[in-house]
């Protein structure tokens, strides 16, 4: 079943996105007090009482000719040309401005049918700009608080004509479902396994990319899906929300999440920021793949590498990219010096995929899937218990754990209990005084012995019962 698309649109300020997240029935979008906090369109799954929606949160119209304002008014009449219904909003505390009326006047151009909203009505500071909104022409307005939940039925009654034609039943798992579903759905788990599902059934991989900001994000995410979907430009923090992007490559389904740009915690001191930073950690943390940005110029500061940490901490597998590579001089010496870095800085996911690459000359961008896909499969990897076992005893034979206090520790078996990132669990005794070096020495082992490059391996040590020791009272 086709969704119906409802966009909502208006100037700056007028709470959009409040509405959107209202509709949406979760806090997706980012909300401040300042205009301008929403730049690139965002969508995701919404209902208007019984309606099932595909929701367009879009930036406030601005009239403008130079800056950014011209790419998000861009963004937005994009926005109005796909949707089916446009919720015009305007503030019922400032009553119609020139702004609104500008608005207005290209709606009246487009040929979307559009319901006006008259926002921050509750109590009566909003009835006179309630008054004043018949002068715009648009057809009867309607009273609402986007905060409080106030009009949502008149809203219903409203736009009831316009959606009835699609119908009321829920949404089965097709493509539509995949466009507009939430990236940050709480019913979504990325180390959940997905054996027995046919192709055409599985969710779409989910892939975040993350790095500093102005790395060129959004630049590669335009580059790889052929269309200039997201805000671009050289000014640094373009990107606020975690923007979910669905993409289809070689018959996989995809979903691309573009990240603001992190920053070092110590010199965000702005709460915009602060939520910004909240919502790409969330992005990594739902995401499967990570692409990591690294700028050519700047490799491998500290905040790439705390980023990369991050991923790791998460169990996601990562790919790093090492962007604008264009502007490099000496390629196969600095690849080379790159490898040697990345391999001294991060051993803990050694072998993972590093590309150099640049968006706008497209250099290494048909490499950037293969690659993800073959991570993919690592990360997903099982490895027979036995096979397991006869690795550790190869290992232990070669090098055996130390002793503490005059005792050893022995290891006894080791079974895989879960992909999505590999989890392994060794059963041995005096589990807790298993030095950190020796898990090391194992994992390191796994990667090799199994083949796993680049794929964050968790090992957890439990101890068996000793059945010589005193029962503990319950």
């Amino acid at each position: 079943m086709t969704l119906p698309v409802v966009a909502v649109v208006g100037r700056p300020n007028v709470g959009k996105s409040t509405l959107f997240n209202r509709l949406a029935g979760k806090p997706l979008a980012i909300v401040d007090d300042r205009p301008g906090v929403t730049r690139d369109r965002r969508e995701a799954r919404g209902r208007i009482g019984d309606f099932e929606l595909k929701l367009i949160d879009t930036a406030g119209y601005e009239d403008s000719d130079h800056g950014i304002e011209v790419r998000m008014r861009a963004q937005t009449e994009a926005a109005i040309a796909e949707a089916d219904l446009c919720l015009f909003m305007i503030d019922g505390r400032e009553g119609v401005t020139a702004m609104d009326e500008l608005v207005g006047e290209v709606l009246r151009r487009a040929s979307t049918p559009v319901l006006l909203l008259v926002n921050k009505c509750e109590g009566k500071k909003g009835e006179s700009g309630f008054l004043e909104a018949y002068s715009l022409g648009l057809g009867e307005p309607i009273a609402v608080s986007a905060a409080h939940g106030e009009g949502m039925s008149e809203l219903y009654s409203a736009a009831f004509d316009y959606l009835e034609g699609f119908g009321k039943d829920p949404v089965s798992l097709d493509e539509d479902l995949d466009v507009i579903e939430s990236e940050t759905d709480e019913d979504f788990d990325p180390d959940a396994e997905d054996e027995g599902i046919a192709d055409e059934d599985k969710p779409p991989l989910r892939i975040a990319v993350a790095g500093r900001p102005n790395v060129g994000k959004s630049t590669l995410i335009n580059s790889l899906i052929g269309q200039e979907r997201l805000i671009t430009g050289p000014e640094a923090g373009l990107t606020r929300d975690a923007i979910a992007v669905p993409w289809e490559w070689d018959g996989h389904k995809v979903r691309l999440h573009d990240t603001a740009g992190l920053r070092k915690r110590g010199r965000v001191d702005d709460r915009l920021e602060r939520m910004s930073a909240a919502d790409t950690l969330r992005a990594v943390k739902f995401a499967e793949i990570v692409l990591l940005l690294v700028d050519a110029e700047r490799p491998f500061e500290k905040q790439d590498l705390t980023i990369a940490d991050k991923v790791v901490e998460e169990g996601r597998g990562l790919v790093v990219l090492i962007s604008k590579w264009d502007l490099v001089q000496d390629k196969p010496a600095t690849l080379r010096y790159l490898r040697e870095e990345f391999d001294r800085l991060l051993p803990q996911i050694k072998g993972a995929p590093l590309l150099p690459i640049s968006a706008k000359s497209g250099i290494g961008l048909n490499k950037i899937m293969p690659a993800v896909m073959a991570l993919h499969r690592n990360w997903a990897a099982k490895v027979k218990t036995r096979d397991v076992n006869d690795w550790l005893h190869e290992m232990i034979a070669r090098h055996p754990p130390p002793a503490v206090d005059g005792r050893r520790v022995k290891p006894r078996y080791m079974a895989q209990t879960k992909g999505r990132p590999p989890t392994f669990v060794l059963m041995c005794s005096r589990a807790s005084y298993l030095p950190d070096s020796y898990k090391r020495y194992l994992i390191n082992g796994l990667r090799e012995a199994f083949e796993l490059p680049g794929v964050p391996i968790r090992l957890i040590v439990k101890g068996g019962e000793n059945p010589y020791a005193p029962k503990k009272k319950r």
